[in-house]
């Protein structure tokens, strides 16, 4: 607006709102000019301020009741960010300043019932004024159907802060992630997603800071509309912005959608015993879910929970989703602990929850791919499977089961104890029908992965038994005990004998993974075995424990070659990409299955087969439909020993020939040709993949 600009902002129960504006570079606020809001309608302050151009950086100041009790904590003296903006400039530095109540020397409360009356403007970033103007060429989301994904989770830094190729001032940046060379090794693997790793603008906690360490991972959210500032090459506020959206332009031009991690569940400001930096000294009571006596009520563990009860909110995560979409042309959301976004009264979880409707019938946000982490922290947190359709969900059921199959039952069968049969495994593999199922959700909605950012890597989970987290300086208390892993006889990394039955494991998994019915999300890294050297909690590690080693060995460049091959052979056999349910019944003109299932004998699965825990070999056939012109059987041996497995037999089959052996070190350059009803020998803990090609019936593809 020509001679300045129009703010406005929610603070419902303030006396007065100012606008703080600042000269570029002037960290100390001598510059400070403050501009009040004169108008307030519905909890809203707004008015024109002049001299508000581009550039501009500002912050803002909130006067009302200081009534903790209340859930008021208002402090005139604190510099407040805007909770809509959309740069921020500058790093929090961590002083009892920054607090809006008494702190001691080491910012652990010393008076939580009276303010602090020392200004924060030094200590604070600013807010930035930018254009949302960008010349995206044309681009468009991409829009591609979830069936024809595979999801690769990444971190901005960790992908390219040591690759090759890839200049070393653009390294562990947007720009560094858009490069040609990144964007080669993306669209080389297969994948057709980028899930990547909180981007909004976010801080590190006190308590990690003062042990000397980073928040790494972004799950600390400082800003809902502003990238986050160090991700970027550029070193200016616009730069910065300009650059993430050309990143999603030329990822966009490569066909890969990118897709966001997001954090609404909770704010970096923390408990009542944390900072105020934002929307504690804007709205308290609005934003924050409270109790009784003023205090938060915490289902995220981190100190403080979004109050999606509150009108405000919900706004203000609607709002910032939207911008994303249009103006940063985002192609999806990760909703980390997606239940807190869907408490209502009571703090019970309610899938029809305002905001969760909202999502599934915005015109905008409805049409984009929208998955949930489907737990937190608070009472009957875990929600896998109940959220409403249009909603995927993190898998998982699969992720433990996957992982239970093929390292901690097969540690418990090598030390003489029991294990688990095939019957869930099966369940799994078929797109998890008892968790999705309701609601015609189908088996797209679960995103099927065995490993992510939040625990052991592909390659640790077979190398270690207990997680190693002592370099996160908490005693090794952090992170998760329930890891489902096997070490495989020895703790830690090896050359010897042992690291060839764990690179066979590794094999399984991610052929597992991508031989299931469901959508795939590989954990960036694990397709060639990266290791953090059993850290199961790398949140703070923005180091070499968290970066990408581009220097392979022989073992794991073959791995990188098969996980290419398989996922190519999930994007050329429809029937590993299905969008319904196997229904399990005759629907070929021939009489056979869709889906079935058989012994190792070659015979069909019985119920008391599938009751049977001591059954550890299952062969999957993957017949499909009439469209489907060749059908897959997979064949998963979990035991500890050699087994003959006999191919079951098809009616009209006319060709068979076996694609891959997780026994190969690399993919085979021709497939093997094999005989339906053969014996075949299986090493121990192994996995087989046969095209089966049938012939026509009355003309019609089988």
């Amino acid at each position: 607006m020509e001679g300045g600009a129009e703010v406005c902002v929610y603070a419902g129960h303030a006396e007065s709102v100012e606008v703080c504006l600042f000269e570029p570079g002037d960290r100390a606020g001598i510059t400070e000019r403050r501009v009040p809001l004169t108008h307030r309608l519905y909890g809203y302050w707004f008015g024109f301020v002049p001299g508000m151009g581009l550039g501009q950086r500002y912050g803002l100041r909130a006067r009302g009741p200081w009534a903790p009790h209340a859930g008021l904590r208002y402090n005139s003296s604190k510099l407040l960010l805007d909770p809509y903006a959309r740069a921020i400039e500058g790093e929090l530095t961590w002083t009892g300043e920054v607090y809006g109540h008494r702190t001691g020397s080491d910012l652990r409360p010393e008076d939580l019932y009276h303010p602090d009356g020392r200004d924060s403007a030094p200590f604070v970033p600013r807010c930035v004024v930018v254009r949302d103007e960008f010349d995206w060429g044309g681009d468009t989301r991409i829009n591609r159907p979830l069936s024809e994904s595979v999801i690769y989770e990444t971190h901005v830094r960790n992908l390219t802060m040591r690759l090759p190729g890839v200049p070393h001032e653009l390294r562990g940046t947007y720009a560094g992630l858009a490069h040609p060379v990144t964007i080669d090794y993306l669209t080389r693997l297969g994948v057709t997603a980028v899930e990547l790793l909180p981007v909004h603008s976010f801080v590190t906690e006190p308590e990690v800071w003062r042990r000397g360490l980073t928040n790494h991972w972004g799950y600390n959210t400082l800003g809902f509309f502003a990238p986050h500032a160090r991700y970027a090459a550029a070193t200016d506020p616009q730069g910065a912005l300009d650059e993430f959206k050309g990143m999603v332009k030329l990822l966009h031009a490569a066909g890969l959608e990118v897709i966001l991690d997001v954090v609404y569940n909770h704010t970096a400001e923390q408990s009542a015993r944390g900072a105020t930096l934002s929307w504690r000294g804007l709205d308290n009571r609005a934003y924050y879910r409270l109790d009784g006596r003023g205090d938060d009520i915490d289902v995220t563990g981190c100190g403080n929970t979004v109050d999606v009860r509150n009108v405000v909110a919900i706004r203000m995560i609607l709002d910032s989703l939207r911008y994303w979409v249009s103006e940063c042309h985002i192609d999806g959301f990760r909703f980390d602990l997606a239940v807190a976004l869907g408490r209502g009264k009571n703090d019970e979880f309610d899938p029809d929850h305002p905001l969760l409707v909202a999502l599934r019938t915005d015109p905008l946000l409805s049409s984009v791919k929208n998955i949930a982490e489907p737990w937190d922290l608070g009472i009957q947190g875990w929600r896998t499977g109940q959220f409403p359709p249009l909603f995927c969900e993190w898998n998982d059921r699969f992720r433990d089961r996957v992982r239970s199959f093929w390292l901690a039952d097969l540690s418990s069968l090598v030390s003489g104890h029991r294990a688990h049969g095939v019957q869930d495994l099966a369940t799994r593999l078929s797109g998890s029908a008892d968790l999705f199922h309701a609601r015609d959700r189908g088996p797209i909605a679960s995103i099927n992965f065995v490993s992510a950012h939040d625990g052991f890597t592909m390659a640790d989970l077979t190398a270690y038994n207990h997680k190693h987290n002592e370099a996160n300086h908490e005693d090794n208390r952090d992170g998760s005990d329930n890891n489902c892993s096997w070490n495989h006889g020895i703790e830690g990394q090896i050359d010897d004998g042992v690291s060839l039955v764990r690179h066979r494991s590794i094999r399984n998994l991610m052929a597992t993974l991508l031989t299931s019915t469901g959508v795939p999300m590989i954990n960036g890294g694990d397709e060639f075995g990266r290791s953090q050297r059993g850290n199961n909690n790398a949140f703070c590690h923005d180091n070499e424990l968290s970066w990408f080693d581009w220097e392979w060995e022989p073992w794991q460049e073959d791995l990188l070659e098969t996980t290419r091959f398989l996922i190519q052979l999930r994007r050329s056999h429809r029937v590993l990409r299905q969008r319904m349910f196997f229904s399990g019944g005759e629907v070929h003109f021939d009489g056979s299955k869709d889906l079935d299932w058989f012994g190792p004998d070659g015979t069909p699965m019985t119920l008391d087969r599938w009751g049977d825990n001591s059954q550890r070999t299952l062969q999957m056939l993957l017949n499909g439909s009439q469209r489907d012109q060749a059908a897959l059987l997979v064949i998963y041996h979990g035991g500890h020993h050699d087994t003959a497995v006999t191919l079951p037999t098809l009616p009209r089959a006319v060709n068979c020939e076996m694609l891959w052996d997780s026994a190969w070190d690399r993919p085979p350059l021709e497939p093997t040709p094999a005989t339906l009803g053969e014996r075949a020998v299986m090493l121990p803990a192994s996995m087989r993949i046969y095209r089966i090609v049938r012939g026509d019936d009355e003309d019609q593809p089988a």
